[in-house]
């Protein structure tokens, strides 16, 4: 027997220890921060695309892919953000006339950034 195999499918070597082969699996070095969208994301690949999620997972892709994710639909949010602040007149001057109505349109904007942003980029 071999001790040293490399499946042609999957690109996975396997060494042999005893009587079995076991596979040369190893943990990606370039591990990135997921945030927030990365994992919104991560929870509808796991309920809704099952396939996906495990050939990502399997090739050690995943984290990377998340990482993308995370980083466009933040910018993305970043800038419809201050894209809806400015056409709203929602400024620092507004700030600070009447606090508690910036709050109100800030939290109003950013919920409608965050809808938008889901369903572009989180949930596809």
């Amino acid at each position: 027997m071999e001790k040293h195999i490399i499946d042609k499918n999957t690109g996975i070597g396997y060494n042999l220890n005893g009587d079995y082969y076991i596979p040369d699996l190893a943990l990606p070095e370039d591990e990135y921060e997921i945030g927030k969208f990365g994992r919104l994301h991560l929870k509808y690949l796991k309920e809704h695309k099952h396939l996906t999620y495990a050939e990502l997972f399997s090739f050690g892709k995943l984290n990377a892919y998340l990482h993308d994710v995370d980083s466009q639909a933040q910018e993305m949010f970043d800038r419809l953000v201050k894209e809806y602040a400015e056409r709203q007149g929602v400024t620092e001057q507004f700030k600070a006339e009447n606090q508690m109505a910036w709050v109100g349109e800030t939290n109003n904007i950013r919920a409608n950034a965050m809808e938008i942003v889901v369903s572009e980029i989180v949930n596809k």
